[in-house]
């Protein structure tokens, strides 16, 4: 028998990218809000959340696995509330099987119902019964709601919401929706707030942040310029920005800042523009080199990083050996890499698709090989350079005491004689492995 004095207890679990990460903070401050306390694990908890991602197949069926194996809580403690949501079961033929597979999974909802969770969960335990709401991402944006944030020294803000630029190989515009911005002042106050509570890294968020504002007669770059007006001693970062779009105004604004990273991550996907046509991204191979050339020029020091997918449809030997030579060209700092991926609902799944499995990873180690030997090039440039990192904690690495991220958003293990945890720290770089930086703590607080 449940005890009505007991507070409820949450376990929520967050997959994929760092727009679902914000979306669970926002699920835990609505969660927090409605009285519940939270756990660390499945066992104790009342309700068990799990936030899922949509953007490759091996996610979703490891979210299928996860789901399946809380069928034990369930027997357990029967008035135990399960829910899934995000992009995964925005898709009704996902929501549609875990209704069916799953009959203990209590409530069903997508990214465009996260604002309703106080009513959803109402619902499934006043009526005891099943509940499923995988309303389209359309219309406005929905301010104010409560956020339980994952860390006091830095914050995610999302300035934009949905995409549309419809890649031929992704799922996002169909999970998320078309481009919605929220208004500048909105982000400008929800960021002034965070610094002035102690919060020294806002990230700026969208899934194509170079579109933000269209409809608010606003740009990207206008809203960084404001948003390092703000006072107090803080960074500004910012992700993801689409090659296509990507404008020289973008560009000085981040060249004539003291405050804003100078680190570009600017997804290629690919180095081959037949592969890039089909892929519908809008641009070329040496388009992309153009920008990061002109980038470079303008941002001294600036650090590159991207995403490429190997093995799409019909990728020949030829097209990925343009994909290796544009990667010794641009020099990237470092790069996520995927093999692509079927998603259902697209136009990529149509494409003939001859290359084998077993050739896409042969592929893909190699790409690893041909990154980890121009990410090693680029990290030695670095050694004898002071860096700006904001010192996170515990080193990483076991070499040295504390960590944390430079303005160029590279990892920095450093030695300090005192504990900096939290604050900006001028760091002498030493050593380059081939994902981090070592160095020696140059200015320490008295």
């Amino acid at each position: 028998m449940t005890d009505k004095n007991k507070r409820l207890l949450a376990y929520t679990r967050t997959y994929g990218c760092r727009a679902n990460v914000s979306d669970g903070e926002k699920i835990n401050g609505i969660l927090a809000e409605m009285g519940y306390g939270f756990t660390g694990g499945p066992e104790n908890a009342d309700l068990i959340l799990l936030n899922t991602c949509a953007v490759r197949e091996n996610a979703e069926t490891r979210a299928f696995g996860n789901i399946g194996a809380l069928v034990h809580f369930k027997r357990v403690n029967p008035d135990l509330i399960i829910a899934v949501c995000g992009c995964m079961v925005q898709q009704g033929h996902i929501a549609e099987k875990l209704r069916a597979t799953f009959p203990f999974v209590d409530l069903i909802f997508g990214t465009g119902a996260v604002h309703k969770l106080p009513e959803l969960l109402t619902e499934v335990i006043s009526e005891k019964k099943r509940v499923t709401d995988i309303t389209a991402c359309s219309g406005g944006i929905v301010e104010g709601l409560p956020v339980k944030r994952g860390s006091a020294l830095k914050a995610d803000i999302p300035v934009m919401f949905g995409c549309d630029n419809f890649c031929s190989y992704c799922v996002v515009p169909y999970v998320r929706g078309r481009e919605r911005s929220r208004l500048p002042a909105d982000i400008i106050k929800e960021a002034r707030e965070l610094i002035n509570g102690g919060v020294k890294e806002i990230a700026l968020l969208g899934q194509n942040v170079n579109s933000y504002g269209k409809e608010h007669g606003a740009t990207f770059a206008g809203l960084l310029r404001e948003a390092e007006k703000i006072n107090g001693d803080f960074r500004v970062t910012y992700m993801t920005s689409h090659p296509k779009d990507l404008s020289p105004e973008l560009i000085d604004a981040v060249a004539e800042s003291g405050k804003i990273s100078r680190h570009l991550h600017l997804p290629v996907q690919s180095g081959s523009d037949r592969i890039l046509s089909l892929m519908n991204r809008g641009y070329s191979a040496k388009q992309y080199e153009d920008i990061i050339s002109f980038a470079r020029e303008k941002i001294p020091g600036l650090s590159v990083t991207t995403d490429i997918i190997v093995g799409f449809p019909g990728e020949t030997r030829a097209d990925f050996e343009e994909t290796l030579s544009l990667i010794r060209k641009i020099g990237f700092d470092s790069a996520y890499t995927f093999i692509y991926s079927k998603r259902e609902g697209t136009k990529a799944v149509r494409l003939p698709d001859p290359v084998t499995a077993a050739e896409k990873s042969a592929r893909f180690r190699e790409l690893l090989g041909v990154l980890e030997e121009t990410g090693g090039k680029a990290y030695g440039r670095y050694i004898g350079k002071t860096l700006r990192v904001l010192c996170e904690g515990e080193g990483r690495t076991g070499k040295r005491g504390y960590t944390g991220k430079s303005g160029e958003g590279v990892i920095v293990d450093f030695d300090s004689p005192a504990d900096v945890t939290g604050e900006f720290v001028n760091v002498r770089i030493e050593e380059a492995l081939k994902w981090a930086l070592l160095g020696k703590a140059q200015t320490i607080r008295e």
